[in-house]
C-alpha cells in the first residue's frame, strides 16, 4: 500500500506499516508460546498497546517493527511464566499446537537477501521436534534463543527486552543451544521421511499391526494430547508393539476414520477426519536415518485443532 493509499484510507502511514507486521509477530509469538491461540492473544495485546500510543508517539518511533517485536516479546515472556503454572494442571501430556503451513517457507526480496523477521513467520517451517525442545527451556532461555537465533537480534538489543545484561543473555542462548544440541537428530532425507509416514498411514488405515510395527523403531515413543477433552493416552507410549496396538485400537473404535497426508509444521504428517470431515487428530513424526519412525506426536485436543477446520 502506498503512502497515498494509506492517507486515503484514513490511517497514518506508520500505522499501516505496523499492521503489515502481523505475520512476523504471529511467527514470533507462536515460537515463544507453542500455541497459535495464545500467539493470537499476544499479537492482539501488542496492537492494543500500539493503538494506545498517541499519534505523536507513534510517529516518533523510528522502527515500528522493532517496537512491535520488543513489545510482543515482553508479552510472550510474561505469558510463558503463567503458562508453566497452567500446564501443571493440564490433563495428560501437553503438546504444542500444530499448524498447517504454506508450501513456501520464506519471503525473499529481489536482491536474494532473506530478512530473518520475514522468514520467521508462521508460514516458515517450525518443526514439532524443535517446539518440543523449546518447551524444555526456561522462559528467559526461550525468548533469548528465539530472538537471537531466529530473529537475529543482538544480545544488547535482547538485554533491554528481557531485563538481563548482554552477558547474561549470551549465557542463556548458550544454555538453550545445548538443549537443542542434546535433542538434535541426524538429518533424514525428506524422501525417507515421506516414505516412513506413508508406510505408517498404509498400515494404520488397514489395521495392519505387523505393518505398523515394521515402520516403527523398536525404541519409538508416542505422545497423545487430548487435554482431558477427548480420549488419549495420559502417559507416553513406549515401544513399537504398544504404539502399534494403540493406533489399531483407535481405528477399531472409529471405523469411519479417514487419514490424509498433510504438511504439519512444515513436515510431512497425517491428519485424521470423521465422516463429517471434522478434524479429529493431527500427527507429526520424527524418523531415523534407517527409515523408521522413532517419535509420534498426536494432537487430539479439539481446542488445538481450530486452524485445521
Amino acid at each position: 500500500m502506498s503512502a497515498g493509499a494509506a492517507s486515503q484510507s484514513g490511517e497514518p502511514p506508520e500505522l499501516v506499516d505496523a499492521i503489515r507486521e502481523r505475520s512476523v509477530l504471529l511467527g514470533l509469538s507462536y515460537r515463544l508460546l507453542g500455541s497459535l491461540a495464545d500467539a493470537e492473544d499476544a499479537v492482539q495485546e501488542t496492537y492494543i498497546r500500539w493503538h494506545r500510543l498517541s499519534d505523536d508517539e507513534r510517529r516518533s518511533i523510528a522502527n515500528p517493527r522493532a517496537w512491535l517485536i520488543t513489545t510482543a516479546s515482553r508479552i510472550g515472556l510474561d505469558m510463558l511464566k503463567t503458562a508453566r503454572a497452567r500446564r501443571e494442571q493440564y490433563v495428560g501430556e501437553w503438546l504444542p499446537e500444530p499448524v498447517p503451513v504454506a508450501a513456501r517457507w520464506s519471503s525473499q526480496g529481489a536482491s536474494g537477501a532473506v530478512d530473518p523477521a520475514e522468514r520467521a513467520t508462521v508460514g516458515d517451517s517450525v518443526e514439532m521436534a524443535l517446539l518440543i525442545v523449546l518447551e524444555s527451556m526456561t522462559p528467559a532461555e526461550r525468548v533469548v534463543f528465539v530472538l537471537h537465533d531466529v530473529f537475529a537480534y543482538t544480545f544488547v538489543e535482547i538485554a533491554g527486552i528481557v531485563g538481563r545484561t548482554p552477558a547474561a543473555c549470551r549465557q542463556l542462548a548458550s544454555a538453550a543451544r545445548r538443549r537443542v544440541g542434546d535433542h538434535q537428530r541426524r538429518p533424514v532425507p525428506r524422501a525417507e521421511h515421506v516414505a516412513a509416514v506413508r508406510s505408517f498411514k498404509a498400515a494404520w488405515q488397514t489395521g495392519d499391526l505387523a505393518g505398523l510395527m515394521d515402520v516403527l523403531d523398536p525404541g519409538a515413543t508416542a505422545i497423545t494430547d487430548g487435554g482431558g477433552l477427548v480420549s488419549a493416552s495420559l502417559e507416553p507410549l513406549h515401544g513399537a508393539e504398544d504404539i502399534a496396538r494403540f493406533f489399531v485400537d483407535v481405528l477399531a473404535r472409529q471405523p469411519g476414520l479417514t487419514i490424509h497426508e498433510e504438511l504439519v509444521n512444515g513436515e510431512p504428517g497425517l491428519v485424521t477426519t470423521d465422516g463429517a470431515d471434522r478434524t479429529l487428530a493431527v500427527l507429526a513424526f520424527a524418523t531415523t536415518d534407517g527409515g523408521t519412525i522413532e517419535q509420534v506426536w498426536a494432537v487430539r485436543n479439539p481446542q488445538k485443532l481450530a486452524s485445521w477446520s
